[in-house]
């Protein structure tokens, strides 16, 4: 990970043991906590238009980027669990979708990779 991942994994981590929660932190825990918070994300652009999504005004635009927030620190808190570099697995992902979704083929284009 780099070194502020890393960072806000050890301060995460700290929060989580000064408060004896790691006893609830088994990773189907933490997946579902994802889960919720990323669907409280989504409920912030429910009904918007796709303009209206690309242009929060700035309480929605707080209230988002706390969620994304949530979203990120269930993510690190997983990735500590199971013991993912987040970054050399996203890293990895983006390879393997380069060969999936070559730019000859994808350019401009919303196909799913097997439609290509």
């Amino acid at each position: 990970m780099t070194d502020s991942l890393r960072e806000l994994a050890q301060q995460l981590q700290q929060f989580a043991n000064e408060r004896d929660w790691q006893q609830f932190h088994a990773p189907k825990n933490l997946a579902c906590a994802l889960v919720v918070e990323a669907a409280e994300l989504l409920e912030h652009f429910q009904w918007l238009t796709e303009d209206q999504s690309r242009s929060l005004d700035s309480a929605r635009h707080d209230a988002v980027a706390a969620e994304m927030a949530d979203v990120l620190l269930y993510l690190l808190q997983l990735s500590n669990a199971l013991d993912v570099d987040l970054v050399a697995a996203a890293q990895t992902k983006l390879k393997t979708n380069a060969l999936k979704y070559p730019v000859h083929l994808a350019r401009g284009n919303s196909t799913k990779y097997d439609e290509l």
